[in-house]
C-alpha cells in the first residue's frame, strides 16, 4: 500500500508539472499571436499555376530525348524573357499594367455567414487597385444561414457592382437561400449541372420545453418591456398572438428577400422562384435563376486567354482556443447540412 500511495503521489507531481508547461505555453502563444497582424492578405498567381501544370502535362508526354531538349528550350527562353524584362525595366515601360486581371475570390459560408469578415477585405483590396477593364470571380460554395450575415456578405459584393466592377459568381455544388442572395448580385451566375440553387424562402424552427418543465413543477418567468420584444421562447408558454406576430415578421423578412432577388435580376419571374424551392443547375437555367451552366474550372481556364488570373485571400490569425470552437462549429453546420438536404430532393 505504501508503495502504491508513493507511486500514485508521484503521478500527481507529473501531472501538475505538464499541466503548468501547457497552461504556459497557451499564455505565450496567446501573447505572440496579440502581437500579431489580425490578418494576412494572400495574392497567388493562378495563371503562372496553370500555365506550370500544363507544361508538367506536356513535358510527361514527351520520351527522354524530347525533355531533354524542351528543358534546354526553355531555359534559353527564360534567360530570354529575364533579359528583355531587364531592359524594360531601365528604360521605364510596364507591358504588363495592360494586360487585364481576372480576381478569384473564394466564399465558402457558414450557418452564420462569420466568412464575411474575410469578404469584406478582400473586396477592400480589390476595389484599392482594380481598374475598368479588370473583372472579379467568386466562387462561391453556400446553403445559406442567418439572414442579417448574409445581407452583409450581399452588401460586399454591391461594392464591386457600384464601382462598375463586372462580377461572376460560379456555383459548383450549392448556393441557396442566403448562398443565392449573395449570387444574384453578380452580373453573370455560373452553376455546374448538378449544382443546388434557389430556396428562396425563409424558415425558423425553436424548440419549446414548457410542459415538460411543467411536470416537473418548474416555473419560468420572462420579462418585457415592449409588446412584441419576445413572441417566441424556449421555455416559457407560447401564445397565438406570439405565434401570428413570429409568422409576420417571417413573411416580411421573405418578402424583402424577394424584393432584392427581383432588383438584382429584374427578368425573373419573382412569383414562380420564391416558393422555397430548390432547382439543380440545369434547371435553374430554364427558370433563369442562372446565367449559364458550367464548372468554376472551366470558367477560369476560359479567361485566361489575354488576361491575368489572381487568388485574392484573406486569412484571420486564429487564437488557440478559436481553432477548437471553430471546428467544433464547422462540424455543427455540417450535420444541419445533411439534415437539410435529407428532407429535399433525393441524393445521388
Amino acid at each position: 500500500m505504501e508503495l502504491l500511495s508513493e507511486y500514485g503521489l508521484f503521478l500527481a507531481k507529473i501531472a501538475t508539472v505538464v499541466i503548468a508547461i501547457a497552461i504556459v505555453a497557451v499564455l505565450i502563444m496567446n501573447l505572440t499571436q496579440r502581437k500579431r497582424q489580425r490578418g494576412e492578405l494572400r495574392i497567388t498567381r493562378l495563371s503562372e499555376q496553370y500555365t506550370e501544370m500544363q507544361e508538367e502535362m506536356s513535358v510527361a508526354l514527351l520520351d527522354r530525348h524530347q525533355q531533354k531538349m524542351w528543358h534546354k528550350a526553355q531555359k534559353k527562353k527564360h534567360k530570354l524573357e529575364a533579359k528583355t524584362a531587364k531592359l524594360q525595366a531601365k528604360q521605364g515601360h510596364r507591358e504588363d499594367v495592360a494586360k487585364p486581371r481576372v480576381y478569384v475570390l473564394d466564399f465558402n459560408g457558414s450557418m452564420d455567414a462569420h466568412e464575411v469578415t474575410s469578404l469584406r477585405e478582400e473586396v477592400t483590396a480589390v476595389l484599392a487597385v482594380a481598374r475598368t477593364e479588370d473583372q472579379v470571380v467568386l466562387r462561391l460554395e453556400s446553403p445559406g444561414g442567418v439572414v442579417h450575415g448574409y445581407g452583409l456578405a450581399s452588401s460586399q459584393l454591391q461594392r464591386l457592382r457600384d464601382k462598375q466592377i463586372p462580377l461572376t459568381v460560379a456555383v459548383d455544388k450549392v448556393a441557396a437561400s442566403g448562398g443565392y442572395m449573395m449570387a444574384c448580385v453578380a452580373d453573370k451566375i455560373v452553376a455546374a449541372p448538378f449544382s443546388i440553387i434557389g430556396s428562396i424562402g425563409v424558415v425558423a424552427q425553436i424548440p419549446n420545453f414548457n410542459r415538460f418543465l411543467k411536470n416537473k413543477e418548474i416555473d419560468i418567468e420572462l420579462h418585457t418591456a415592449g409588446q412584441y420584444k419576445r413572441t417566441l421562447t424556449l421555455l416559457g408558454e407560447n401564445t397565438e398572438e406570439g405565434r401570428q406576430k413570429f409568422r409576420e415578421d417571417l413573411n416580411d423578412t421573405h418578402l424583402l428577400f424577394k424584393g432584392f432577388v427581383k432588383q438584382m435580376r429584374p427578368t425573373l419571374d419573382i412569383d414562380q422562384v420564391a416558393t422555397g424551392e430548390h432547382w439543380y443547375g440545369t434547371q435553374a437555367l430554364e427558370k433563369g435563376l442562372v446565367d449559364q451552366v458550367g464548372t468554376s474550372d472551366d470558367l477560369l481556364l476560359g479567361l485566361m486567354e489575354g488576361r491575368e488570373l489572381v487568388g485574392v485571400r484573406y486569412t484571420r490569425r486564429k487564437k488557440l482556443m478559436d481553432r477548437f470552437t471553430n471546428s467544433a462549429a464547422e462540424s455543427a453546420d455540417r450535420l444541419l447540412l445533411r439534415w437539410w438536404q435529407r428532407g429535399q430532393k433525393p441524393l445521388l
